[in-house]
């Protein structure tokens, strides 16, 4: 954030020429945005301003009115220095470069802000040491929902502060203390004040989480029944930590997201979280990627993965996944009807064996996306799919991404393209090649092009590493000028 201000006039000047940061209020209800108009005072007309406020609330005595008054016009000379012209419920100043001095006036200005409801100064990481310059204007009773701080450099002292300040934030719904990595020392008194929080949302993503953490957020989950969702992902030392726990997460029975992606889960972990997943009916999201120590020992999780029919999103890609667990999660995602994003990537025993997979993708009449990148797939696992999408089934499929699958000879190529045109709400295609791999198009890619003549949604076809001969470029050029429309070939062969 440009912090140029011009000096004051010898005679003075009351109103900033330059805005102190680039973002601060997003629109407001239309409701708020009248009411603060309402109450909005001007240095030429001080009488009228002071009877628009008592017009708009008559129940308020004199005296409550004239003390307001000066508060509003404190008000109004901030906004005046920030460019803005209402007071909103929502103030936005992530990554803004905020120093010192702007957080202690944006401390000073949150007192005038009685209405706020959410606060957002991520990716400022100046904050991290100063926090409790900014939020200890907070009081009882406070109105805020959101609070956001992620990548702030948050210390240990700060965490503590937030634990302190958790019990005054009563109708705090959204807590983000993500890309924090001191958090995790201070996690104990976080976790206190969570104690007596309503949240519904918890992300602690990167906050350098251990072993002991999970005992520490387990006191807490008994106190945080109306959590919805819950990401304690990238904290690479909280593996093994759910060996001894005591299942307290299973108490979490509203819980929908669940992210536990780059974990280092162990097989010890895997264990516990076969009982307790499946306890949480209300998943929608589950996320366990980037965890290959799981790959061996998840079969059991994966096969009682059928108890959440409200899951929409599964992902397990790059989880070193064996040809016994594939087969689980396949026979469990039948009984998902609900699923609109399946992510397999990176699990190389999917090549050969998408045939397993044949009957839930006949049934999978919600799936919007569906990613099968560096599966090692063969040109049978390619013909199987498109069998299956002629027939009619993956209507809604929005993405799909094949990408990395170099062992595809051309005439599997051909069969797909030949059949992809029935995914009428196809918007991205990617079938790149792999960055150390180059190969020319075959006659397959007259095929796609003519398939996408009949793909009304179709803006992105990912074809990195595939060298068009000069006959395909010059039809790809016919196909552009001809079509007039805006869908992006990214073909790149020299990238």
């Amino acid at each position: 954030m440009s912090q140029t201000r011009k000096k004051n006039s010898s005679e003075g000047e009351s109103k900033s020429q330059t805005s102190f940061v680039n973002k601060f209020l997003r629109d407001s209800k239309a409701e708020s945005r009248k009411e603060n108009n309402d109450l909005k005072t001007t240095d030429s007309q001080p009488i009228d301003g002071l009877q628009k406020t008592a017009t708009f609330d008559t129940a308020k005595p004199l005296s409550s009115e004239v003390e307001f008054r000066p508060r509003t016009e404190k008000n109004e000379q901030f906004l005046q220095k920030l460019g803005k012209k209402a007071v909103d419920k929502c103030l936005d100043l992530n990554n803004c470069g905020l120093t010192r001095a702007d957080l202690r006036e944006v401390g000073e200005a949150l007192e005038m802000i009685p209405e706020l409801e959410e606060l957002n100064l991520s990716w400022n990481s100046k904050v991290g040491g100063n926090l409790s310059l900014i939020l200890q204007k907070f009081q009882k009773g406070s109105k805020i929902q959101t609070l956001e701080l992620v990548d702030c450099a948050l210390t240990t002292e700060d965490g503590a502060f937030v634990g302190q300040l958790l019990p005054v934030l009563q109708g705090l719904e959204v807590l983000d203390l993500s890309m924090n990595r001191n958090i995790g020392g201070s996690l104990d008194r976080l976790a206190q004040g969570l104690n007596t929080s309503n949240l519904r949302v918890l992300k602690l993503h990167s906050c350098g989480l251990s072993q002991k953490s999970v005992k520490t957020l387990e006191i807490a989950f008994r106190y945080l029944g109306e959590l919805r969702k819950l990401d304690l992902s990238c904290n690479k030392k909280l593996g093994g930590g759910f060996e001894d726990s005591s299942a307290q997460l299973a108490l979490l029975k509203h819980l929908e997201v669940l992210d536990l992606h780059q974990c280092s889960l162990t097989a010890d972990d895997v264990v516990l979280l076969t009982q307790v997943i499946p306890l949480l009916s209300n998943l929608q999201e589950l996320d366990l990627s980037a965890n290959k120590k799981m790959g061996s020992s998840s079969e059991n999780l994966l096969s009682r993965l059928r108890f959440l029919p409200a899951l929409k999103s599964l992902l397990i890609n790059n989880c070193a996944l064996e040809s016994e667990t594939f087969t689980a999660l396949a026979e469990a995602s039948i009984h998902l009807p609900a699923l609109e994003i399946l992510n397999l990537s990176w699990n190389k025993c999917v090549g050969g064996n998408l045939k397993l997979l044949l009957q839930s993708l006949k049934l999978s009449a919600a799936l919007q996306e569906l990613r099968l990148s560096s599966c090692s797939l063969l040109t049978e696992d390619v013909a199987l799919l498109a069998s299956v999408i002629v027939t009619g089934h993956l209507a809604k499929l929005h993405k799909l991404d094949l990408s990395y699958n170099d062992s595809i000879c051309d005439e599997g190529w051909a069969i797909f393209c030949q059949n992809v045109w029935f995914l009428k709400e196809l918007a991205e295609l990617d079938i790149s090649l792999r960055p150390s791999n180059f190969r020319d198009c075959g006659r397959w890619f007259r095929h796609l092009l003519c398939a996408v003549t009949k793909l009304p949604e179709i803006t992105e076809i990912g074809m990195k590493r595939w060298i068009l001969p000069a006959s395909e470029e010059e039809a790809l050029e016919c196909f552009d000028r001809d079509h007039k429309r805006s869908i992006h070939f990214d073909h790149g062969g020299f990238q």
